[in-house]
C-alpha cells in the first residue's frame, strides 16, 4: 500500500547492534496539531511516552477504565486500528520503523536482529536530542544481555510476571516484584529525572500483560470479572467454509472465557500504572505537552472460529485498541477517529510532533495528519515448514476483508522462501458479517467472484505486498 515510500531494510549484525477528517472533535483540533508539530521544529518540542501492551484485544475496556479516562476521555481513540502483523515481535517493530514486516525483516518472533536499527524512532529521537528510554519487553529473540540501541537508560525485560530477569543499564540481573510494578517505577524514576534534565524525553513502556499465562497480580488473583457470554463468531458450528486450520480449532467459548479472564485481570496493573504515569507527568507540569500513545501489540482471539492467540486473519486477532492524547498539540478534550489507522503510523505520529523529519523510509502516515487511506494491508508469515497455517495476507477495509493464504515460509535467516502459490482465499463483508462467519468465496463462481470485485482486490494486495 502506497502510504509513504518504502524500501528493502539492510541488514545489521547481530551485535552491531484521524472520518478522512471526519474525527469527531472541535474544528481546530486538527490545525492546532498542526500548529504545534511546527511549534515542535522551534523548540517546543513534546515528550513521548509510548505504552504497548503484549496480546491485548479490544474488548478490554472494563480493565482499563483509568486509561480510557485519560487518553480517550481526554485525547483520541481510533475506533478501527489495526496491527499489520499481528504477531508480537513483526508489529512491535512496525511500531518502532513505521514500516510493514516485509519491509523491515523481522516477519516472525525469532529474527530480532533484521530490524535495521537505524530505522527506528528511538534513534531518530536520540539523534535529535531526546532523552530515551525502555521499560519492559523489547523484542522477541532479542538476547537479554545485548543492550537496546539508541536508548540511554533501559529496563528490558526478558518475558515473565514475577520476580523477572532484566538487562538493568547493561547488568542483566533479577528484580524482585511483579513485573508490571517494577516496570512502572522504573518508567516513574526516568520521568522524574526531567525535574533536572530539560531535554524532552522518549519512554517506551511495555509491560508483558495480558500475555499467556497471563499472571494476575497478586491483589487482583480473586478479581470478579464481568460474565462473558462470547459472540458469534465464538461458537461457530459450521467451519466449512474456512482454511483446514480452523476447521481443526477445537478451541471451546469455556477456553475463551477463561482467558479472557485472566487477560482482564492482569490489566488492571496496566490501568494501575498508566494512572500513575499521569499523576507523575502533573505533578511534573509536563501532561500538556506530552504525546501519550497507548497501543497493543496485536489482538488476540477468545476462541473466535475455534482459535485462540493471535496470528491469524481474523478481526478479533489484528484489531486493536489505539489512544492518543497530546493537549498542547490539540489532543485533549475526547475525540472518537474512525480512520482506518495502523501500528506503522505510530513512528511518523511521533516524528511529526517531534518536527524530526525521518531519513529512512516509512510505509506509515501522521495521525496528525488529515491522511486517509481506504484501507490497510494485513500480513503474516509461517516460521519454518512446520505448523499448520501458511502463510497469509489481507486487504482489510471498512465493509471487507479479503485473504490470501501462500505456500511461503520464512527460512533460518528470517527471509522468505517458497513458491508463493495461492492455497486458499477467504472473502466477508464486513458490513453484513463482522463476524466473519461467511467466507463469499467458499464455493463462489467466476461470476461471483467478478460481483465481490475479487480480481481488483487480489490485484491490490499484490500491489501492496509488493510496495
Amino acid at each position: 500500500m502506497s502510504d509513504g515510500t518504502t524500501g528493502r531494510h539492510a541488514e545489521v549484525s547481530r551485535r552491531g547492534v484521524l472520518k478522512g477528517s471526519a474525527v469527531i472533535t472541535t474544528a481546530a483540533a486538527l490545525p492546532g496539531v498542526l500548529g504545534s508539530a511546527q511549534a515542535a521544529a522551534a523548540g517546543n518540542r513534546p515528550n513521548v511516552l509510548v505504552i504497548v501492551t503484549d496480546d491485548q484485544p479490544k474488548e478490554t475496556d472494563w480493565a482499563t477504565k483509568k486509561t480510557r479516562d485519560w487518553l480517550a476521555g481526554r485525547g483520541v481513540e481510533f475506533t478501527q486500528a489495526h496491527s499489520t502483523t499481528p504477531l508480537c515481535a513483526p508489529s512491535r517493530s512496525s511500531i518502532f520503523s513505521g514500516r510493514y514486516a516485509h519491509n523491515h525483516g523481522v516477519r516472525d518472533n525469532g529474527h530480532a536482529y533484521n530490524l535495521d536499527q537505524n530505522t527506528t524512532v528511538q534513534r531518530h529521537l536520540k539523534q535529535a536530542g531526546y532523552r530515551t528510554g525502555l521499560f519492559g519487553k523489547y523484542l522477541n529473540s532479542w538476547q537479554i544481555a545485548d543492550n537496546p540501541p539508541h536508548f540511554e537508560e533501559w529496563a528490558l525485560l526478558q518475558p515473565g510476571y514475577v520476580d523477572g530477569t532484566y538487562n538493568d543499564n547493561g547488568t542483566v540481573r533479577q528484580i524482585p516484584g511483579y513485573t508490571t510494578d517494577v516496570i512502572a517505577e522504573r518508567t516513574l524514576a526516568f520521568l522524574d529525572k526531567s525535574a533536572t534534565d530539560d531535554r524532552p524525553w522518549f519512554a517506551y513502556v511495555s509491560p508483558y500483560a495480558p500475555h499467556g499465562p497471563n499472571t494476575p497480580e497478586a491483589d487482583y488473583a480473586e478479581t470478579p470479572v464481568p460474565e462473558w457470554e462470547g459472540r458469534p463468531s465464538v461458537p461457530e458450528p459450521d467451519r466449512a467454509d474456512k482454511p483446514v486450520y480452523v476447521q481443526n480449532a477445537a478451541n471451546t467459548p469455556a477456553d475463551g472465557q477463561a482467558v479472557r479472564q485472566r487477560q482482564l485481570r492482569t490489566l488492571l496493573s496496566v490501568d494501575d500504572a498508566v494512572k500513575a504515569f499521569h499523576d507523575k507527568l502533573a505533578q511534573l507540569g509536563q501532561l500538556e505537552n506530552t504525546l501519550v500513545i497507548y497501543v497493543a501489540d496485536n489482538g488476540f482471539h477468545w476462541a473466535d472460529h475455534g482459535l485462540l492467540g493471535k496470528a491469524a486473519p481474523y478481526r478479533p486477532a489484528h484489531e486493536i485498541p489505539l489512544y492518543v492524547s497530546w493537549p498542547a498539540g490539540g489532543l485533549g478534550s475526547g475525540a472518537s477517529d474512525d480512520r482506518i489507522v495502523g501500528n506503522i503510523d505510530i513512528a511518523p505520529t511521533i516524528l511529526h510532533a517531534a518536527g524530526v523529519q525521518p531519513d529512512t523510509p516509512q510505509d506509515g502516515r501522521s495521525l496528525l495528519s488529515d491522511f486517509r487511506r481506504d484501507h490497510i494491508l494485513t500480513e503474516w508469515w509461517k516460521a519454518g515448514t512446520n505448523g499448520p497455517k501458511d502463510t497469509w495476507a489481507s486487504y482489510v477495509g471498512t465493509d471487507k476483508q479479503y485473504v490470501e493464504y501462500y505456500d511461503l515460509h520464512t527460512d533460518e535467516s528470517g527471509q522468505e522462501v517458497g513458491t508463493g502459490r495461492v492455497t486458499f482465499r477467504e472473502y466477508y463483508d464486513l458490513a453484513a458479517d463482522p463476524y466473519q462467519l461467511t467466507n463469499k468465496l467458499y464455493q463462489a463462481t467466476p461470476e461471483d467472484e467478478q460481483r465481490l470485485g475479487i480480481p481488483q482486490l487480489a490485484s491490490r494486495l499484490a500491489a501492496d505486498r509488493r510496495s
